[in-house]
């Protein structure tokens, strides 16, 4: 019994030793190769998609205890759909609104990993001042170092959706879809 009792401790030791090891690692977004990308029906005939080129946020990960959280601003005067008149009318309180509320901020609430990489991330979207649950779907995630320049980084591609009548956006509708397909483009380099 005493035998069992000190292999027992030596255990807690090791393992004790291990997540002290295992910090958490912080991530800067590279705004360079950090996108949201979208989708949504216009009028029926065929789907338009657009990006926002402009975000900045952070993430961190921590693989021993499949633990991860991330914060990202996009701003949304930086939507991007190839058509100047029609970027200046989704900036404009119409859709974006977007001298009024200039940020569209995602945090998240809760990130499911499957083995050792994240799959699901849970969260807030912040949208014309309206804040509504969000849940994106890792499609793909890689930590490693950059061939380039040699820099620790981790990158990931995500699927989402969410109603934009939700957010009060209701401009156009139900000519311009409600529902907006998300996909996110994002790698961030080791703090």
């Amino acid at each position: 019994m005493f035998r069992f009792k000190i292999l027992l401790s030596a255990l807690f030791l090791i393992v004790n030793s291990y997540q002290v090891l295992a910090a958490p690692e912080n991530y800067t977004l590279d705004p360079t190769h950090t996108y949201l990308h979208f989708g949504v029906s216009h009028l029926g005939f065929s789907t338009l998609h657009g990006r926002f080129d402009q975000t900045s946020g952070h993430f961190t990960i921590n693989n021993a205890a499949k633990t991860a959280s991330v914060k990202v601003n996009i701003e949304a005067a930086s939507i991007n759909t190839g058509l100047e008149k029609r970027d200046d009318h989704l900036r404009s309180p119409d859709f974006m609104n977007a001298v009024e509320f200039p940020i569209v901020a995602y945090e998240s609430t809760a990130v499911t990993f499957v083995g050792d990489n994240p799959s699901v991330i849970e969260g807030n979207l912040t949208l014309l001042g309206v804040t509504k649950p969000v849940t994106l779907t890792i499609k793909a995630f890689k930590c490693g170092t950059n061939p380039m320049n040699k820099r620790a980084m981790c990158g990931m591609d995500a699927v989402g959706s969410l109603k934009r009548s939700e957010f009060g956006m209701t401009y156009a509708l139900p000519g311009v879809g409600d529902e907006l397909k998300l996909t996110i483009e994002a790698e961030g380099y080791k703090d």
